[in-house]
């Protein structure tokens, strides 16, 4: 089978979209079909991969990092090259034209839910603003176009069952579970106190500030709390400036390229905090948890969906509340608490992902 992958907004520094198309490709190649991907770049390019086909198509930068196609004719054009026998479109927006030309053909064509839309629009309009029903118009458009859609989670299906979506599916993502591993016993740790992480990109709607303010909390009730901020984005400015004013023990450590060091940084932790509340399924949870660290989560969203007892702990995104629920999780013996949470997240193999997409995309899969 010729499974081809067409994302915007993937680049070195967009987090979980990146490595969910990157593992799923892989784990096509793995299991015997031809993958290419195509994505947006600076302008057309063409290499061979191990793990397939990669192409470039232009796309303008939209913020640092991070580029978009605004004409998806050069992707219909390369499509028409490649002869797919099902597409895997990992955008809500330009690319879903993929959809119709896959139509007009007899190519299977397979939308992937990488965020509720609802919930992304949230923070970014007025309150007066009808999300749900704008929200479920472009949905019914959407269910309409493909021929099935995946979501990763009960959170992301909510928006797409609201609307009668026919063939829905919901595959849940994978970790890693080599690369994201508890540290060794005999590991030094990061200083005294209670250390906290919180990986994620540093915008408006994942709440990194509640990150901060929960460590200004804990230090307020006298816990000896520091935190390590992983990640970046347009809001590391003003964060930085918030921990001078308040001079909190925060240590800033950007975009960090390397798996290996960010599950480092995720295993030297006591507890994760999981800011965001629009979640549509919480990657950095997962990763989190497979490092043996419990994570905090707030209490909507589908990161919540990814705890279990000993794990972690749901509560509301409010900075008395997730400083509760880290003093709740830390009086749990640090072994039970560890063991809880890498047990979680071994439920969550990336094989099992790859053969449940493989499962949709395989052309002529009866709706769920």
């Amino acid at each position: 089978m010729r499974v081809v992958q067409l994302a915007n907004l993937y680049s070195p520094v967009s987090g979980g979209l990146r490595t969910a198309v990157d593992r799923l490709g892989r784990g096509y190649v793995e299991a015997g079909h031809r993958r290419a991907l195509v994505v947006p770049g600076p302008s057309y390019t063409r290499r061979e991969t191990e793990a397939g086909l990669v192409i470039t198509v232009p796309g303008p930068s939209v913020a640092p990092g991070y580029r978009f196609v605004l004409d998806p004719r050069p992707v219909l054009r390369v499509l028409g090259g490649l002869r797919p026998d099902v597409i895997e479109v990992s955008d809500k927006a330009t690319l879903t034209v993929a959809a119709r030309w896959g139509r007009r053909r007899g190519v299977r064509t397979v939308l992937f839910s990488h965020e509720r839309l609802d919930a992304v629009l949230a923070p970014r309009t007025p309150p007066w603003v009808p999300l749900e029903a704008v929200a479920d118009r472009w949905n019914r458009r959407l269910t309409a176009a493909f021929d099935a859609v995946v979501v990763t989670s009960a959170f992301a299906a909510a928006e797409f069952a609201r609307v009668g979506a026919p063939a829905l599916h919901r595959v849940p993502l994978g970790v890693d579970l080599d690369t994201f591993h508890p540290a060794p016993p005999d590991e030094p740790g990061a200083g005294g106190g209670v250390r906290l992480v919180h990986l994620g990109r540093l915008s408006t709607e994942k709440r990194p500030d509640l990150a901060l303010r929960t460590l200004r909390e804990l230090r307020r009730q006298g816990v000896p709390a520091r935190l390590d901020v992983v990640g970046d984005g347009p809001l590391s400015g003003a964060l930085r400036t918030y921990a001078r004013r308040e001079n909190l023990p925060v240590r800033f450590h950007g975009h960090v390229p390397g798996r290996a060091e960010i599950a480092r940084l995720l295993a030297r932790a006591d507890v994760a905090l999981a800011t965001c509340p629009y979640e549509s399924f919480g990657l950095a949870v997962l990763e989190a948890l497979a490092c043996g660290t419990p994570v905090v989560a707030a209490d909507r969203g589908a990161a919540r969906e990814l705890l279990a007892a000993g794990a972690g702990l749901a509560v509301p995104p409010d900075a008395a509340s997730f400083a509760d629920g880290v003093r709740r999780v830390l009086r749990l013996p640090g072994e039970e608490r560890r063991a809880a949470a890498r047990a979680r997240a071994e439920r969550y193999p990336w094989d099992a992902t790859v053969t449940g997409m493989l499962d949709v995309l395989a052309p002529g899969t009866p709706p769920p």
